[in-house]
Order: C-alpha cells, then structure tokens, then sequence
C-alpha cells in the first residue's frame, strides 16, 4: 500500500512539473509625468499663549481662535474648508526658576479655494495676533484626474519600452502583459516662510507688490510591467 501511494505522489509530481512551462518575459518600467499650475492652497496657522493660570492661558488662545474663525468665515471659505486640528493645554515647570506655568496651543488649518484671496488672508491673519504661519501647501483641484493620467501615460510609455526592445528580437512580438507594479508621487510646493510674521506686518504699500509664486505641482506615476513574449 505504502509502495502505491509512493508511485502516486510521484506521478502526480512529474505531471505537475511538466505543465509549468518556463514562459518568455521581459521587464520594463514606464513613467509619467504631468505639470500643473496650482489652484488652491492649505493654510495651517498656529496660536499659543502662556500664563501662570491655566483658564487664563486658554481664555488668551479663545480670544485669538475666535477672531482667527470669524475672518475665515468673512472671506466666504466654507465650513467644511477650515479646521482645529490640534489642541493642547498643558503645565510647563522651569526648574531653574522652581517656577510653573500653563501653555495653550492650537493649530487652525484652512483650505483656501481660491487663491485670488491669498495675500489679504495671510495679512489679515497676522492682525488677528496667531503666533506664526506653520506650513502653506499648494494644490490642485483637478489632482486626481491628474494622477490617472499620469498612471495612464506612465503604463503607455512601459509598453512603448517593451515594444522597442521586441522590435530587434527575430520571430517575437509583444504578448499580453502579466505584471504591473506602481509607485507614484506627487510633489506639493511649499513656500518657505522664514521672517513671515515680519514681512507682513510691513507698511501697507508693501502689500501691492507680487508676493506669491505657486510653482507648478509635478505628478509622477512610475510603473513596472511585465509582458509575455510571443
């Protein structure tokens, strides 16, 4: 019985071995890139007072998070377009003084649409009396046709690849492709904001000049695909 069963497993096997076949490959990667001129912007400013209090430290940031929320609303920015993002109220000990102290911090982020409002929002927000401008990231609306083109010309330029080098080998054509893989990025701006505070709070005939370059957002979509050879 044991001998059988042996015989079996043996055949089956063989059989299984004979059925994979070593099929011709070949491997290329394609990419795709598309540049875009922004159209919208993320804002995140930050507010933070200390106070030997604890309700005084809070009462100091509600003061400021309240004019910060009214101006946002002001401009027409939609509801759904600005949030809190972050909130902390904590104690601070300086152990070189034995003293103690409360801290109040948040950050407001606010998704600017249009960005024909920019410069009087950044001014304005700075009148409010937020400590500092965290980060400005600029975006696209149309971002995520964007990126599926880019997905789609990046796959086309892998095949244009693997067509070219089948092009040279005698008797083989390009077959149906067995593998994809993607690795795609998008590549935000971000303006650096070093003596920001400062810059706005210069005198008002400053506030005429050109003061906002949005570069270009680059969308990379970068593929592997394997095709059979034929």
């Amino acid at each position: 019985m044991k001998k059988i069963i042996l015989l079996l497993v043996m055949t089956t096997s063989t059989l299984f071995a004979q059925e994979i076949k070593q099929v011709p490959q070949i491997s290329v990667s394609g990419e795709g890139k598309i540049k875009v001129v922004p159209d919208e912007a993320m804002v995140t400013v930050s507010i933070e007072n200390t106070s030997k209090e604890a309700a005084e430290a809070k009462k100091a940031n509600d003061i400021v998070a309240d004019k910060v929320l009214k101006l946002i609303k002001s401009k027409g920015i939609d509801v759904k377009d600005f949030q809190t993002q972050r909130m902390n109220l904590y104690q601070n000990y300086d152990y070189n003084t034995k003293k103690k102290s409360y801290v109040a911090n948040q950050t407001i982020a606010i998704h600017l649409k249009d960005l024909s409002k920019y410069d009087n929002l950044m001014i304005e927000l700075v009148d409010t009396g937020i400590n500092g401008i965290q980060g400005v990231e600029f975006m696209s609306s149309k971002i995520k046709e964007l990126e599926k083109q880019a997905r789609k010309n990046a796959l086309l330029d892998a095949k244009s690849k693997a067509e070219d080098y089948v092009s040279v080998l005698v008797g083989q054509k390009l077959g149906k492709v067995l593998l994809i893989s993607d690795n795609s990025q998008t590549n935000y701006p971000q303006p650096v904001y070093r003596g920001a505070m400062k810059a706005m709070a210069m005198e008002s005939d400053a506030f005429s000049r050109e003061t906002l370059a949005v570069g270009e957002i680059e969308i990379i979509s970068t593929v592997s695909a394997t095709f059979v050879l034929e």
